[in-house]
């Protein structure tokens, strides 16, 4: 006997997709059509697949400089990050019976409700000051603002993970550092994945924080030259849509194979 067709799921999915695909189909045609075709259909098909809107919108925005320091920005991040928070978390968690731990998780957690408006102004004057308004300081500021979103769930899928495995390693002669490298981190594996895909989009994303932050244009990331260029060429939407396809695509890779990798922690994370 056949399954009936869930029609209304069916439907708010189709819409889900068009919502979608419709931008990123915009997206795409804008980005290689002229000026005169923009003006024509906006949903009809570039006449000519011309590359010169790359081309010019690479050499308006010094894209290569701007791409190298968001790369730069996202590996370093993505990275310290994971050890770090993890690592942060791994001893609150072991240790949520003490008056201290517990104050700690609840202070970092709280830190999500502060919205970054409000200390964006002790930021920019801190950084100044301590000469962090650089890339540097940019990564370091990301990672520290990650803690508050990546404590509460590493503490909470960490306290899920028996004692017993790190009892046993305990008794086989590991020290504190050898049981979280060679047991836990490795059982992360699930959280590890999720921080590390949230934190490159975030990352590579962002635009408010090295707005306010960075003080030289040359240190520029993907989002900044993206506004600049917009202002600077704000009728000329082919440029710009092409600019935005570019800065598109390292994450849409980074997307494929980072959803293999989550896919395949969950896995390890089911069996452990």
């Amino acid at each position: 006997m056949s399954k009936k067709t869930n029609w209304p799921v069916t439907i708010l999915l189709i819409l889900g997709a068009m919502f979608i695909i419709l931008p990123l189909y915009l997206t795409v045609t804008i980005a290689f059509k002229t000026p005169q075709e923009l003006a024509g259909n906006l949903l009809a098909l570039p006449q000519s697949w011309s590359l010169d809107n790359f081309t010019k919108a690479i050499e308006m925005t010094n894209f290569f400089n701007a791409l190298k320091n968001s790369v730069f920005v996202t590996v370093l991040v993505v990275i310290f990050t994971v050890l770090t928070n993890s690592m942060v978390a791994y001893a609150i968690a072991r240790n949520m019976h003490k008056k201290f731990y517990k104050f700690t998780f609840y202070y970092f957690v709280s830190a999500m409700f502060i919205p970054f408006p409000i200390i964006m102004l002790p930021i920019v004057r801190q950084t100044a000051l301590w000469g962090m308004d650089n890339l540097v300081g940019l990564v370091i500021l990301y990672i520290v603002y990650n803690l508050s979103f990546n404590i509460f769930i590493y503490v909470g899928y960490i306290r899920s993970i028996p004692k017993e495995l790190e009892e046993a390693a305990i008794v086989d002669g590991a020290t504190t550092w050898g049981v979280f490298w060679k047991v836990i981190f490795p059982l992360l594996a699930p959280m590890n994945a999720t921080v590390a895909i949230l934190t490159c989009l975030g990352a590579w994303n962002d635009f408010l924080l090295p707005l306010v932050v960075l003080s030289d244009s040359d240190m520029a990331t993907l989002p900044l030259v993206q506004y600049i260029f917009q202002s600077q060429f704000s009728t000329d939407y082919n440029l710009a849509f092409a600019s935005y396809l570019l800065a598109l695509i390292p994450m849409i890779i980074v997307y494929v194979f980072a959803q293999k990798w989550i896919i395949s922690g969950v896995m390890k994370g089911s069996i452990k």
